[in-house]
Formats: C-alpha cells, sequence, structure tokens
C-alpha cells in the first residue's frame, strides 16, 4: 500500500506539473499589450512597454522563462498582480477569496453528506412508495432544470417568504451565507442521495441479506450492520474529490449571490487577463481536484479490506 500511495502522489503532482505548465505557455502565446493597463497601452511608447517587459523577465527565451516559473512555483510564489490590483502579491489576493470559498464549501458538503445520505436511505427504506418517489423527483428536476432557475427559486422563496438576505455580506455572514449554502448543496443532495439508494438496494438484493434474515436478524440491524455499512464503502471514494471541489468555490453561485470568493477572481482574472492570477487559479484547482482524487483512492483502500493491491506492479 505504502508503495501505490508513494505512486499515485507521484502521478499527482505530475499531472498538476503538466497543467500548470500549459497554462503557463498558453498565457506567454498572449499579445505583449495584455500585460499592460488600458492606460498603460495608451500612454507608454514601445521603447517605455520593452523596458517594462525585460525587467519583468517576459523577454527572455521561453526555456529560461519556464525555469524561473518552475522555481518559483516551488516556493508557491506567484508573483504580484498586474491588473487587478496592481502590486498586491498574487497569494495575498487569492488567500482573502479562498477563505471565504472554503467557509461555504464546507458547510455545503456537510449538509450535502447529511441530508445526501439520509434522503437515500429512507427512499430505500420506503423503495416504490411515495418517499421515494418524491426523492427521484427531486432529484430529476435538479438534474434537468438548468441552475440558474433552481437558483433563482430558492433565491425567491428565501428572501421573500423566509426573509433571507438575498446577498452575501461579509459584515453578515451568518444569514447571508445560507442561500448560497442551500444553491452549492443541491445538486450533490440529489447526487449522494441517488448513489446511497442505488447501493443500499444493490446490497439488499444479495444472497448474504438473505441469508442474515433467515438467521433471525432483524431489519433494523440488517440494514445499520451490513447494508448501509457496506453500501457506504463506494461513497467514500467521492467525499474527498467533491469537499476539495466544492471549496474551491462554485464560479456560478459566487457570481449569483455576489460572493467575493474563488469563482469570481478567476473569471476576473481571465477577463482582464492578469496572467499571474490566472496561474494561480489554475494551479489551485487543479491541486483540488487531483489531491481529492487521489485522496479518495486513498480512502477506498482504508475502508473498503475487500480491496487488495496485486504484488505485481501495484495495481488494483
Amino acid at each position: 500500500m505504502t508503495k501505490y500511495t508513494i505512486k499515485r502522489l507521484l502521478q499527482s503532482l505530475i499531472t498538476v506539473l503538466a497543467i500548470v505548465t500549459i497554462v503557463f505557455l498558453l498565457m506567454r502565446m498572449l499579445p505583449t499589450d495584455y500585460y499592460f493597463t488600458e492606460d498603460q497601452v495608451m500612454k507608454l511608447t514601445e521603447e517605455a512597454k520593452n523596458d517594462q517587459l525585460r525587467a519583468a523577465g517576459l523577454l527572455d527565451p521561453l526555456p529560461v522563462q519556464l525555469f524561473r516559473f518552475y522555481g518559483r512555483l516551488a516556493r508557491l510564489d506567484f508573483g504580484t498582480s498586474r491588473r487587478l490590483q496592481s502590486g498586491v502579491p498574487v497569494m495575498q489576493l487569492i488567500s482573502s477569496k479562498f477563505t471565504v470559498s472554503m467557509r461555504l464549501g464546507m458547510m455545503a458538503m456537510g449538509v450535502s453528506l447529511i441530508l445526501g445520505i439520509l434522503m437515500g436511505v429512507c427512499q430505500t427504506l420506503n423503495k416504490d412508495r411515495f418517499l421515494d418517489h418524491t426523492g427521484t423527483v427531486y432529484t430529476v428536476f435538479v438534474n434537468a432544470v438548468p441552475s440558474l432557475v433552481s437558483f433563482s427559486l430558492v433565491l425567491a422563496f428565501g428572501s421573500r417568504v423566509l426573509k433571507l438576505p438575498s446577498m452575501y455580506s461579509t459584515r453578515n455572514p451568518g444569514p447571508s451565507s445560507i442561500l448560497p449554502v442551500v444553491c452549492l448543496s443541491l445538486a450533490s443532495i440529489a447526487s449522494y442521495a441517488l448513489w446511497t439508494r442505488r447501493y443500499m438496494v444493490d446490497e439488499l438484493n444479495k444472497d448474504y441479506i438473505k441469508l442474515a434474515r433467515i438467521k433471525g436478524m432483524s431489519s433494523q440491524q440488517i440494514m445499520l450492520k451490513h447494508v448501509l455499512k457496506n453500501a457506504f464503502v463506494p461513497l467514500v471514494q467521492y467525499i474527498p474529490a467533491s469537499l476539495l471541489l466544492t471549496v474551491g468555490g462554485s464560479l456560478l453561485v459566487e457570481r449569483f449571490f455576489s460572493v467575493p470568493g474563488m469563482g469570481p477572481l478567476m473569471t476576473d482574472a481571465i477577463g482582464k487577463y492578469d496572467t499571474n492570477v490566472v496561474q494561480a487559479c489554475v494551479f489551485l484547482y487543479a491541486s483540488l481536484g487531483i489531491l481529492g482524487v487521489f485522496l479518495g483512492d486513498v480512502m477506498m483502500m482504508l475502508f473498503d479490506p475487500r480491496i487488495r493491491l496485486a504484488e505485481k506492479g501495484e495495481a488494483r
């Protein structure tokens, strides 16, 4: 298991490095005018522009720039913002945004896990009955209706009926976080409910459950000791990835509720061609996603004793 974990960790690091390298090269293909603000483009002469580009190292050969980028990446130094907040260190700019997205993401993930698994269990216990059909309708609705429509319904109901704040406020983060968290949770609740129900129904149809019933075990004992436990194992693989991706923030939800998180920062950086901020955001999102997949594989091995690594090649 140790060799497999180290191997998967190295693969993850190489994947992140490949992603940020591609983005770095794409950023260097942009016209040099994109490195200046509109006022600078109008006021600076070509000689002055070249002087600034040369001072920033942007006129050096591409291999030299790439090698310098790797050195700064090892120190998590992405330089300063050029256009969003000129002169402000990128990591300082991101840290304040990431904190907001992390808090909302963690809250949304907790709500999703609790409600999603409970809904899946209730659907299984009431298979082909009213609660099961209700849960299925919810799942189909969330997946079929465009996100903006469902977000608008949540906003209308929450603000008009429940009198909750319609926009996020840093001065009043508690109440103003409720509607964004609900919107972030909608799809995840449906997903966890769907998979919990599916895995539990599969477990109920297996021979060892029939044997447990013959031995006289009650339905409650069967559900708690066997069905729910074994059905939860496959879900473990997806929890880290879902958690880390949710922490990264949701572009649509954060834009919809004016949340000052990672989502608006990414789009603003792309729109204003702030290459340093774009590279940092891509590195963060790629790291979160790949780390989530890696942790999911490791947790799957830890929680499921049936999984063994083959000695040859450490293959699963």
